[in-house]
């Protein structure tokens, strides 16, 4: 492990400290270090990638904390750019046009903040799965936005990725096709509740 990356994680843990995944009481630095694992995982990636893996919540969760200018300043401007791209604008007023603009951003963006998007959108959905066999459909009361637009936005980010890497970059990764075989687990408990398919 690198200098670089080890101050990251060091940095991830400073920054995110005292906070917790939605509606539970598990530090929310178990996400982030997740999703630096799954990219560590993929085929190509570089130190750049892994460090704004570990970092990709940060601009999001934290600014104020730990500014995009402490991120450039330390990590240098390529992993910081990564971070950037998928960050949703807070400035945006709700979660339906924070989400699109994220959507629009995934047509232009390179393949490394690809791959941690698709990274953590993986770690997030292995979550919700497992918490669901836990709480059952209170589940759906963690999120603002309400059930059928995260069955929207988790397939929606999936389509466009997907797309990206394989046609533009001519890239089928492992973690792809983790994200579809998660996506038709997801889709079971709409099956099972009775939701009519989007």
């Amino acid at each position: 492990m690198s200098q670089r990356i080890l101050r990251a994680i060091n940095t991830a843990a400073w920054v995110h400290d005292g906070q917790l995944r939605k509606d539970t009481d598990l530090p929310y630095v178990s996400h982030v270090y997740g999703v630096m694992h799954l990219v560590s995982q993929q085929p190509g990636v570089d130190e750049n990638a892994i460090i704004a893996a570990v970092l990709h919540d940060v601009l999001e969760d934290a600014s104020d904390k730990y500014s995009i200018e402490d991120m450039e300043r330390d990590f240098g401007e390529l992993a910081t750019a990564h971070v950037r791209m998928i960050t949703k604008d807070k400035a945006l007023n709700t979660w339906q046009e924070r989400a699109d603009d994220y959507l629009s951003r995934l047509d232009f963006i390179s393949s490394p903040p690809l791959v941690i998007a698709t990274c953590d959108k993986v770690h997030n959905l292995s979550s919700i799965l497992a918490d669901y066999d836990e709480v059952g459909d209170e589940l759906w009361e963690r999120f603002n936005s309400g059930k059928e637009s995260q069955r929207w936005w988790y397939w929606a980010v999936y389509t466009k990725i997907e797309r990206r890497l394989r046609e533009d970059y001519q890239i089928d990764l492992p973690i792809l096709h983790q994200y579809r075989e998660l996506l038709d687990l997801f889709e079971e408990l709409f099956e099972d509740s009775g939701d009519i398919p989007v």
